[in-house]
Formats: structure tokens, sequence, C-alpha cells
């Protein structure tokens, strides 16, 4: 089984940073594109940043204020938030494409999500 896990979700102030992490664990061949999405209460799930072999994408409320990183040999990726406003506050999901065995089918995972919540 594969699994992608979250952590560092949290309360902050506005202005505040926070440092967001996603390790996916379990038995696969290859990981292709990873990133993260987030949900606010009432509102459908949106992409916040991307990041393939061919380079990173952000969501413009977030350009310049978030940076996505990943580590390949710890399949990781890290989303680190800074200047943080009160519309950031959702539940923020990782999201791995991810091909469990040689030339087998890419599969998309999602982690369980975390909760960030800047308060103004």
């Amino acid at each position: 089984q594969v699994q992608l896990v979250e952590s560092g979700g949290g309360l902050v102030q506005a202005g505040g940073s926070l440092r967001l992490s996603c390790v996916a664990s379990g038995t696969f061949f290859s990981i292709n594109r990873m990133g993260w999405y987030r949900q606010a209460p009432g509102k459908q799930r949106e992409l916040v940043a991307v990041t393939t072999s061919g380079g990173t994408n952000y969501a413009d409320s977030v350009k310049g204020r978030f940076t996505i990183s990943r580590d390949n040999a710890k399949n990781t990726v890290t989303l680190q938030m800074r200047s943080l406003k009160p519309e950031d506050t959702a539940d923020y999901y990782c999201n791995a494409d991810i091909v469990r065995w040689v030339a087998g089918p890419t599969i998309s995972y999602w982690g369980q999500g975390t909760q960030v919540t800047v308060s103004s």
C-alpha cells in the first residue's frame, strides 16, 4: 500500500509562516508529479503548488509567498508558506502521482489533510 502523510499544519497569525511536509511511504516504482491542494470551508479543492520534472507551478494567490520543494531521495514534498493571510485558511492536502511497478499505471494518491488556520 502507498500512503501520503502530511504534517506541519496549525494556527498562525497573519503575516506568519508555516511549513508543511508530506512523505510517501510504501512500495512503488516512481513518483511523478507531487503537489499541494487546499480546500476552504464551503469551497472546492484548489491547486496550491505542484512540482514535476519540468518545474514548478503555483496558484496566482500564493505566488511569491509559498515555495514548493521536493526531496526525491526521501520521497517528500514540502510547502514553505510565508506572509500568510486569513484567506489561506484551509485544509491542505498532499497529492502524488505514483507508479507502483515498472510499466504500471500512474495512480493519484492523496494524504489525509492537515489544517492551516490563519488568524487576523
